[in-house]
């Protein structure tokens, strides 16, 4: 009897391991805004790149425990929204694009307008081994490591980083799944 309910205890934990993962990048994605808000760009960094390998992890862990589910791909979607959309977001701005003034600001939102845009058209459109559009969390991604970078280029530079991301993640082309 013992046995059964523990064997039932982890089926349960299975099933609900991905959208556990997913929660952790969440949290990592609120806890970088906060660092960030709170000026630590460093720390929102690095929280940054640890909320992408749990969302990596979540969706490897959905595959191997066949428990993907609809639920699960509009929770991943809310979280990446956080952590790969207003997180990078607001890393550049603090750490740069807020000297650019009006410009700055703009393009650090329109990021994340362009970011939500494309997780919508993700969680509608047919899994086809392809992405349509640059994917958020690969967005996310560059735009947090070109952070690195400030000391050695010029301003411009991540206006124009944060414009291309932003446009490629709401373009028609497409990119093999990994």
């Amino acid at each position: 009897m013992f046995n059964h309910a523990l064997d039932q205890t982890v089926k349960k934990l299975k099933a609900q391991l991905a959208n556990i993962l997913t929660l952790v990048n969440l949290s990592l994605g609120g806890y970088a805004i906060i660092a960030i808000i709170n000026n630590q760009l460093n720390l929102g960094l690095l929280l940054i790149f640890l909320a992408a390998l749990a969302d990596r992890f979540d969706g490897i862990a959905a595959r191997k425990f066949n428990c993907e589910s609809e639920l699960g791909k509009q929770l991943d979607s809310m979280c990446d929204i956080i952590s790969f959309g207003v997180a990078p977001a607001l890393l550049l701005y603090q750490g740069l694009l807020v000297e650019l003034g009006a410009p700055g600001t703009f393009f650090a939102v329109f990021y994340i307008g362009c970011g939500a845009f494309r997780l919508a058209r993700f969680n509608i459109s047919e899994n086809n081994g392809f992405f349509t559009g640059m994917p958020i969390t690969v967005a996310g991604c560059l735009a947090t490591f070109s952070f690195l970078f400030i000391p050695h280029a010029h301003p411009v530079f991540f206006l124009c980083l944060i414009i291309l991301l932003s446009l490629l993640m709401v373009s028609s082309f497409t990119f093999k799944k990994v």
